[in-house]
């Protein structure tokens, strides 16, 4: 099990706008983040994009302008 952090934000023109975040941090194996990701900021059953982007994931929910980003370590360090 590790701890990945997860910054929601808006889009604007299909770039992360930043004009509001919301932060989590879950704890998961890595075959699980995704569901628990999902789960925790309430895109349970939300079709999502999903890009590697090496040490991150972005999600990109169909219909919706926000954004997720997922790091496995903890980027405010």
């Amino acid at each position: 099990m590790a701890f990945y952090f997860i910054e929601v934000t808006d889009t604007f023109g299909g770039q992360a706008n930043y004009s509001w975040v919301e932060k989590y941090c879950v704890e998961a194996t890595e075959n699980t983040v995704m569901r628990r990701a999902k789960r925790e900021i309430g895109w349970n059953g939300v079709r999502c994009d999903r890009y590697e982007l090496g040490d991150v994931v972005e999600l990109r929910p169909r219909g919706m302008a926000q954004v997720a980003f997922i790091y496995r370590e903890n980027p405010y360090k």
